[in-house]
């Protein structure tokens, strides 16, 4: 339970849901925990928490979308902790409208938390953890990141948070500091689960090889991984953290359509001058 022993890590989006979890967990492996999220209160609780537990943390207020904030948060670090070792930027947003609904400020307001706010952590705290002989970045991102979504602006930011990482890891390695990121599938218990349109979560279940949606502890010990020096010879890396939805859940999905429509449980198709299906031969 010492894997992290000796380093400094800060998580944005880290009040609540798998920020939280991975504050909780990073702590118990012996890291110095910085908690940065807009939601004080809980934030607050949560760092009290780590400290009466026996850890060491600090909130510190932080708009991810806000240079000014990013400069104010590396001082504060570099000032207390005297390094950083690792950054995950976990801050996220969502808009829920499709490409010919969507507004421009909802655009904008994805646009910045969920791509430039990771850009700008970047830039503030990176030279920090050059100076404390290197690190790890850990960039949150999704499925949404590796296949369409309806969301647009949330499936285009997450994209370009996976074109981000691999460009900061080949511009970053001379700094001893690696970049990967992360594309979580479902995963309860997050504020993306609780706004989910009714029918959504069923749906997703099914059409995940697993048949079950993920825990936040899982994406946690995900980036434990990353995080730790277990990983260091990967860098650049994309890993998807979704009960094998982008690697076979359309190939499950059309097995048991293929199932169904053979046993005569769903009408054969038609098309427009065709036959049916059931009338062809070989």
């Amino acid at each position: 339970m010492a894997r992290l022993q000796g380093k400094t890590i800060l998580i944005t989006g880290g009040s609540a849901g798998q920020g939280a979890v991975e504050a909780r967990l990073f702590s118990a492996e012996g890291a110095a925990i910085v908690i940065c999220d807009i939601a004080d209160e809980p934030g607050q609780r949560l760092a009290v928490e780590i400290e009466q537990a026996g850890g060491r943390a600090r909130y510190i207020h932080l708009d991810v979308s806000k240079r000014a904030d990013w400069e104010a948060a590396a001082a504060i670090v570099r000032a207390e902790f005297g390094r950083l070792d690792v950054l995950v930027n976990n801050a996220g947003t969502i808009s829920r409208k499709g490409l010919m609904s969507i507004d421009i400020e909802s655009w904008h307001r994805v646009i910045e938390v969920n791509l430039t706010g990771p850009l700008l952590g970047i830039q503030a705290l990176a030279p920090l953890m050059r100076d404390s002989g290197g690190g790890s970045i850990i960039n949150v991102s999704s499925t949404a990141g590796m296949t369409a979504h309806y969301d647009v602006a949330y499936g285009a930011s997450k994209w370009g948070v996976r074109g981000l990482t691999k460009c900061a890891a080949m511009d970053l390695v001379d700094w001893n500091i690696r970049v990967n990121s992360i594309h979580p599938g479902q995963i309860w218990e997050t504020t993306f689960q609780r706004d989910a349109r009714p029918g959504h979560w069923e749906a997703n279940w099914m059409v995940t090889p697993m048949g079950r949606h993920g825990q936040p502890e899982e994406c946690a010990q995900l980036v434990l991984f990353l995080a730790s020096d277990e990983s260091s010879f990967i860098t650049g890396a994309e890993i998807p953290v979704d009960g094998g939805l982008l690697a076979a859940g359309l190939m499950r999905v059309r097995a048991k359509l293929t199932d169904e429509f053979a046993s005569g449980a769903r009408p054969p198709l038609t098309q427009a001058g065709a036959p049916k299906a059931d009338s062809v031969t070989s």
